[in-house]
Parts: C-alpha cells; sequence; structure tokens
C-alpha cells in the first residue's frame, strides 16, 4: 500500500463481486477482479460502468482503477486485500482461501464476503497465520448501494486485523458493524430470515396470501425502519409494553428449524422466483424489471439524500 492507496483484489466477478470492486474503485484504490468465467469476467467493468450512468457519476474516473485479470495467482500477487465473492459453498470457499493464502502477500488481508457461513469454518484448511489474517465482510445487494457491511471476526482472526478492515470500509462510505462472535448468518441475515421465516408461515397456514405480507410491511413498520430500528422502536414504545406483547405473541409464532415446505412445493412445480415467472408472487418480466428499478432508484435516491444531510 503506497500513499493510503490500497491494491485490492475480488475473487468472482459477478453478482456481488463487480459491485464491490466499484466501491473501492471509486475511492480511489486500484482494483483487480478475477473470476473463472470468461463471459463473467467480461461483463465486470460494463456492469460497473452501467451502475455509475444510473447514479449519474463520471465513469472514466472509477473505471481507470479496475483491471481483469483471468489468472487468481497473478490477481491477488499484490493485493493488501483480497475479497472473496464466489458462490455459497463451503468446498469451493475452502480451495479458493487455500490458493489464495498461497499466492497474496504474507501481509494481505483476507476476506470473505460469505452471507450466512461462518468464518471459521471458512478458515478450516489455512495455517494459523492466514487463519488470523482472514475476516468477514458481509456486504449486501447491491453492495455499491447499500451501505451496510457487517465485519465479521472468527476465533482466529487478530484484532489488528479486525479493526483495520473495519476501518478501510468505514473510508470508502460504508457503514460497517463489528459481529465479535462468529454466528451462523452473522446479524442481518437472521434478522430478515427470522421475518421471512414468520411471513412464509402466514401464506403456508392460510392467514393471508404474499401480497398482503408485502403490503403490510411496506405500509407499517417497513416506511419507519430507516430513522427508528427495532431496538430503537423498543425503547420507543417502552420494555414493559414490549414485554407484555411478547409474552402473548411469542408461544403462538412459528419455530421451524427447517425451510417451509410450501418452498419445496413451489420449487418442485417450477415457480422458483422472479426469473422463472413465478415464486410466492406471479411475475411478468416487466413487473420483475420495475421491481429491480424501483429498488435501484430509491437506494439513490436515500443515499443522495443523506449525502445532502436532510
Amino acid at each position: 500500500m503506497m500513499n493510503g492507496r490500497l491494491s485490492v483484489a475480488i475473487v468472482g466477478a459477478g453478482l456481488m463481486g463487480h459491485g464491490i470492486g466499484q466501491v473501492f474503485a471509486r475511492a480511489g484504490h486500484r482494483v483487480v477482479l478475477t473470476d473463472p468465467a470468461p463471459d463473467v469476467l467480461a461483463q465486470a467493468i460494463p456492469r460497473v460502468e452501467q451502475n455509475l450512468r444510473a447514479e449519474g457519476v463520471d465513469a472514466a474516473g472509477v473505471v481507470c482503477n479496475l483491471s481483469t485479470q483471468p489468472d487468481l495467482r497473478k490477481a491477488v500477487s499484490g493485493a493488501d486485500l483480497v475479497i472473496e465473492a464466489a458462490p455459497e459453498k463451503l468446498e469451493l470457499k475452502h480451495r479458493i482461501f487455500t490458493e489464495v493464502a498461497a499466492a497474496a502477500p504474507s501481509h494481505a488481508v483476507l476476506a470473505s464476503n460469505t452471507s450466512v457461513i461462518p468464518i471459521t469454518r471458512i478458515g478450516e484448511p489455512l495455517d494459523a497465520d492466514a487463519r488470523g489474517r482472514l475476516v468477514g465482510t458481509h456486504w449486501w445487494n447491491p453492495p455499491h448501494l447499500i451501505p451496510l457491511v457487517e465485519v465479521v471476526r472468527s476465533e482466529y482472526t487478530r484484532m489488528d486485523v479486525f479493526e483495520q478492515t473495519f476501518a478501510w470500509l468505514a473510508a470508502v462510505g460504508k457503514a460497517p458493524v463489528k459481529v465479535h462472535r462468529d454466528v451462523t448468518g452473522f446479524i442481518g441475515n437472521r434478522l430478515q430470515h427470522a421475518l421471512w421465516r414468520e411471513a412464509i408461515a402466514l401464506v403456508a397456514g392460510g392467514v393471508c396470501d404474499a401480497e398482503a405480507i408485502d403490503t403490510v410491511v411496506k405500509n407499517s413498520f417497513g416506511l419507519r425502519m430507516p430513522v427508528l430500528g427495532p431496538m430503537e422502536n423498543a425503547d420507543l414504545v417502552g420494555l414493559e409494553l414490549t414485554r407484555d406483547v411478547h409474552r402473548v405473541l411469542f408461544p403462538d409464532l412459528h419455530e421451524d428449524k427447517a425451510p417451509s415446505p410450501l418452498l419445496d412445493r413451489l420449487i418442485a412445480q417450477g415457480h422458483g422466483g422472479m426469473r422463472s415467472g413465478q415464486g410466492l408472487r406471479p411475475w411478468t418480466p416487466a413487473a420483475a424489471d420495475e421491481v429491480r428499478r424501483a429498488l435501484a432508484t430509491h437506494l439513490i435516491r436515500m443515499l443522495e439524500s443523506r449525502a445532502a444531510g436532510r
């Protein structure tokens, strides 16, 4: 690292990787993207340019900091920070980090973008030194727009690595949080999927349809969540009321330890979600595209509002 400029290698240039690289490149750091799929790697920088145009940002000043390299070992050979953004398969991550640890400089921080796999398990095949440099950095999709990154310390992560990673993410404009204990799903996905479990159970139990779930969330507590988190809300209404509601409600909430059979039935019928035209709700290509556009527009406006101090 020279003059505060990091050399960052992103392993996996697809759904998440190109956006993560975009964040560091936009902050002025040198970024190398690598991916075993030639078509994915070829589309990575054009996708970054498309993202930047949607935000009204001059792409030239960002993509000059980006490059691609199909050879993983060459991509990480000069890195200060390596971020793995590969599919959620433990064996694959084991292979990647074994290769990365052998090819990256001895000072390089090794980070995984896994959303659920404990970082301690990902580090199992590594030696003690590499385990100490391994940390979780769970970005949210789309990573160039969602501020949060969960920084996860494994059983072996060195404290200086943990703190340095947090500082780097804050410096590139993210809103990092520290996860001090390496639990499955970390913070955000445990909260999100607890909500999804109850929502799917309500639909499966015939209480309401999927559209009603989305209408309730988007027109009630979802509206206040950008400014009122659940802990703030509990304090706002008072802990005695919170406890009284829990006494009545908790015994009736679902505590399923396995995915809902409703998901199994839908998947078996070929109803996998937006891409197949049907999931928990029906989707035309136009309706799916509109959701994606609306989400991107909403996130861009929120970020612009934050930047303006409003």
